[in-house]
């Protein structure tokens, strides 16, 4: 499997593809768990999104240090058997608990294979191609929550049709489902382990020397992210009262704020797995100004780079919120046949979000070679297009024209993807970008995937319609185009600025 760079992109793409059929599955299955095993909207959103997610976002800063520091094709080839197998495992639960903890299995696996994946690419090609490259990279979302579609609405509407309750082992269609899609990626992790290892920031000619004990430093970063080891972390590394002072400090207000949440919302679980998240993010930040400190003033002390992070965080918010529902919805406004919505939902989802994908990074390095901002200014017009198109396919009563205004939501909404890759990438050293992908990808996932799916499933609990819950997710496009174009005014100066600031900062070499 050694060959051109091309090679190595379309393997990605294809464990990206996976990464998004195993995850997103569950959007077609949500009607069928929902019945078997008695549960509601608010706890779909739950398992998709919070309990993937915190674990994916967690797990997912101490594996971007693994991949700075260790071969990138080893932890994405480990990373994907991990991943498969635990899909394979949801496929044999039988409760809300035992299937929560599969989708933790899963977020912990897939938080490896990113941020290697983003540090690899951007060896294998120059900073002017890296959008495209990164776009077509993401384009896997599409492609793989397309055909996750497609392959859980037939293998349920067969399986369920064939056996009419008398299925081996008693399995449903869901469950089937689940064993299907994780399976095939056990095989290809085999050859995901031979792709070609290009040298650390060598294309940029800041050639980056094997570390000498790189589980070591993946020990260490764990031990600053994973509670309650974040209080030993800080001893370990000498923080001081003041450096444990801080941390508890943190801790007390994310625990009141939790409280507060459970007291309004009745929900114990999502908001103490979002807390305890959130209390790892900030023992990671604290860890990273005290071992790095180049790193921490480039990934946590660029302000343009935290307002680009959070914009489009909230595009994840919808993307992953509205995305999520949108085949329940075509099911239950519409009562469109499940195998029938796979085909005809899945198949917009994989074409126009590919295709959508695809532009959006061509066009974002084609306008970023006329003006710094290119980037964010194509960012901003993703954000506004689904303004539009989304009401008018939410609230109108004919299917196929709903069906055919997903085409172009679906486009405009996964047009801004390669955009986030390559930004951070470029604002950040070539050593450090697994970690500020890492970094970046956290913050994506705990607003979009942690909080959009679960918030517009207690809308539509509370409402008691999906349609109204889905639209009121929407309005966190309108918070998005603020923030990126506050973070496009100061994107040319850190650009400019990034060697300056990391010699600054303690950065040798330079």
């Amino acid at each position: 499997m050694r060959g051109s760079p091309h090679t190595t992109l379309g393997v990605l793409v294809l464990v990206y593809v996976l990464n998004f059929v195993d995850r997103q599955i569950l959007s077609i299955l949500n009607e069928e768990i929902k019945r078997d095993l008695a549960l509601d909207d608010g706890q779909m959103g739950f398992l998709y999104g919070t309990a993937f997610a915190v674990f994916y976002a967690v797990f997912g800063i101490p594996l971007g240090r693994l991949a700075d520091v260790w071969v990138r094709r080893s932890l994405i080839a480990a990373s994907l058997a991990v991943w498969s197998a635990m899909t394979a495992l949801s496929g044999l639960t039988r409760n809300f608990a035992e299937l929560a903890a599969a989708r933790i299995g899963v977020g912990v696996g897939e938080a490896g294979a990113s941020p290697a994946a983003f540090s690899l690419l951007a060896d294998l090609y120059p900073p002017a191609r890296r959008a495209t490259v990164l776009a077509i990279y993401s384009g896997g979302i599409y492609l793989g929550a397309g055909l996750s579609l497609m392959i859980g609405g037939q293998i349920v509407g067969r399986w369920d049709a064939a056996w009419d309750g008398a299925a081996p082992l008693g399995l449903r269609g869901w469950q089937v489902a689940f064993l299907a899609v994780g399976v095939p990626g056990l095989l290809l992790a085999l050859g995901v382990r031979m792709l070609p290892e290009p040298v650390r920031g060598g294309l940029e000619g800041r050639a980056v020397p094997p570390h000498p004990a790189p589980f070591r430093a993946f020990a260490e970063e764990l031990r600053a992210v994973v509670p309650p080891f974040t209080l030993l972390h800080l001893f370990a590394t000498r923080a001081g009262a003041r450096g444990v002072a801080t941390n508890l400090g943190a801790a007390a207000l994310l625990a009141l704020g939790a409280w507060a949440l459970v007291r309004a919302t009745g929900d114990t679980l999502q908001w103490s797995a979002l807390a305890v998240g959130l209390y790892a993010a900030f023992s990671w930040s604290q860890a990273l100004r005290r071992r790095d400190p180049p790193s921490a003033e480039l990934i946590l002390g660029t302000p343009s780079l935290r307002w680009i992070a959070l914009g489009l965080s909230l595009l994840a918010f919808t993307g992953y919120g509205v995305g999520y529902w949108t085949a329940p919805f075509f099911l239950r406004v519409h009562e469109v046949p499940i195998g029938r919505v796979g085909l005809l939902v899945g198949a917009t989802a994989a074409a126009a979000g590919w295709l959508g994908v695809a532009a959006g990074g061509w066009l974002a390095d084609a306008w970023r070679a006329r003006t710094p901002r290119g980037r964010i200014w194509l960012a901003l017009v993703a954000t506004l297009a689904p303004l539009p198109l989304l009401p008018w396919m939410l609230l109108t009563e004919s299917t196929t024209l709903a069906l055919l205004l997903n085409v172009p939501v679906s486009m405009a909404g996964s047009m801004w993807i390669g955009v986030g890759a390559a930004t951070v990438t470029d604002l950040v050293l070539p050593r450090m970008r697994a970690t500020a992908s890492a970094a970046y990808l956290l913050v994506v996932t705990f607003v979009g995937l942690a909080l959009g799916p679960y918030l517009i499933g207690q809308l539509s609990d509370a409402f008691g319609d999906l349609r109204q819950a889905m639209l009121v997710g929407l309005a966190a496009n309108l918070g998005a185009a603020g923030l990126l174009v506050i973070g496009a005014r100061g994107l040319p100066a850190a650009e400019a600025s990034l060697t300056e600031r990391a010699r600054a900062a303690g950065e040798s070499g330079l």
